[in-house]
C-alpha cells in the first residue's frame, strides 16, 4: 500500500483564538514557566542537598517535581515562540516528539503520585517495618518502575501513530497530542484507539490502587490523635496532588477523541492546558507549604542567606 503521507507540517489551530492579545498571553506564560521551574527546583535542590531528607517520601516527592520540570518543557518553549508569529506552525516529527513528552509526563506523574500513596501506607500502616520494606533498593526499584513503565507504553503509542498516512494538516488545539495527530489519519486508526484505552485502563488501575491505599490510611489513622496529625502533614498534601492531577486530566480527555465541538475554542484551549499548568505549578507550593521538614528547610537556607548577608554588611561598615 503506497503511503500519501503529503503533509510534513501541521498548523495548530487553537492559536487562532489567541489573537491581539498574544503580547499579554506570552508575558503571562513566561511568568508562569519561570515561577514552575523556580519552585520545582527548589524541592528538587532542597531535597537532594539536604542529607537528613534522604528518605523514601521526599526522594519520590523530588522525582515528581522533575517529572513536573520534563512535561513542561515539551510545552512551553514551542508556545511561547508560537505566539511570537502569525501562524503557528510545527513539523511532524516535532509534534510527535511533543505528544511523547507531554503524555509520558502525564502518565508518570499518575505512576509517582501511586509508588507516593504505596509509601505512605507503609509508613502508616506498617510502620515498624517500614524501613525493612522500603529499603534504597526497593526505592530505586519502585522510581524504575514509574518512569519505564509510562515510557515503555508510550514507545508503543507512538509506533502505532507513525505507521498512519497523514492526510490533514489542522491540529485544534495549542499543542500536538496522539488523538489530534491520528485524526489527521487517511484511515481509521482501531488498533491506535484500542492502545489508548488499554492506557486510560492502566492509568485508571493506578488510581485505584491510590484510592484503595488511601482508604486504609485513613482507617488506621481515625482511631488516634497522632494518627491524624501525621494524616494531615503528609497525607493531605498527596490527596490534594492527585486530585488535581486526575481532574486537570479528566478535562483534557474530556475532549481529546470528540473535540467537543460544541464548545467556543477558547474553553477547549483552557481545558486542554489544566494539566500542563496545575500539577507543576501546585505540587511543589503544596509540598513545600504543607510537609514541616521540606518548609523549615527550604525557610532555614533563605535566613541563613540573610544572616550571612547582614554579617557581611556589618564587617564592611567596621573600621580596620
Amino acid at each position: 500500500m503506497e503511503n500519501t503521507s503529503t503533509f510534513k507540517f501541521f498548523i495548530l489551530y487553537g492559536m487562532q483564538e489567541l489573537g491581539r492579545n498574544k503580547p499579554v498571553y506570552f508575558v503571562l506564560t513566561f511568568v508562569l514557566y519561570i515561577i514552575i521551574i523556580t519552585l520545582n527546583l527548589t524541592v528538587i535542590i532542597t531535597v537532594v542537598v539536604q542529607k537528613s531528607l534522604h528518605e523514601p517520601m521526599y526522594i519520590f516527592l523530588s522525582n515528581l517535581c522533575a517529572n513536573g520540570l520534563y512535561g513542561t518543557v515539551g510545552f512551553y518553549p514551542k508556545f511561547l515562540l508560537d505566539l511570537f508569529s502569525d501562524i503557528a506552525v510545527i513539523s511532524y516529527t516535532l509534534c510527535i516528539s511533543q505528544a511523547f513528552i507531554i503524555y509520558t509526563s502525564a502518565m508518570c506523574e499518575i505512576a509517582i503520585l501511586t509508588v507516593m500513596a504505596y509509601d505512605r501506607y507503609v509508613a502508616i500502616c506498617r510502620p515498624l517495618q517500614y524501613h525493612s520494606i522500603l529499603t534504597p533498593r526497593t526505592v530505586l526499584k519502585l522510581l524504575l518502575l514509574a518512569w519505564f513503565y509510562p515510557l515503555s507504553m508510550a514507545v508503543v503509542s507512538v509506533a502505532l501513530t507513525v505507521r498512519v498516512p497523514i492526510c490533514g494538516s489542522f491540529i485544534g488545539k495549542l499543542f500536538c497530542d496522539n488523538p489530534s495527530i491520528l485524526k489527521q489519519g487517511c484511515y481509521p486508526v482501531t488498533a491506535n484507539r484500542l492502545w489508548s484505552i488499554t492506557m486510560i485502563v492502566g492509568q485508571a488501575m493506578q488510581a485505584v490502587l491510590i484510592f484503595v491505599s488511601y482508604a486504609q490510611i485513613v482507617h488506621i489513622c481515625i482511631e488516634s490523635t497522632e494518627g491524624r496529625t501525621k494524616f494531615t502533614q503528609t497525607c493531605l498534601p498527596h490527596i490534594l496532588a492527585v486530585f488535581i492531577t486526575t481532574l486537570a486530566m479528566l478535562f483534557d480527555l474530556s475532549y481529546s477523541w470528540d473535540s467537543s465541538a460544541n464548545l467556543p475554542l477558547g474553553v477547549r484551549n483552557a481545558l486542554g492546558l489544566q494539566f500542563l499548568i496545575l500539577p507543576p505549578f501546585c505540587n511543589p507550593l503544596i509540598y513545600g507549604l504543607q510537609l514541616p521538614r521540606i518548609r523549615k528547610t527550604v525557610f532555614e537556607s533563605l535566613g541563613c542567606s540573610k544572616n550571612k548577608h547582614m554579617k557581611r554588611k556589618v564587617r564592611g561598615s567596621r573600621p580596620p
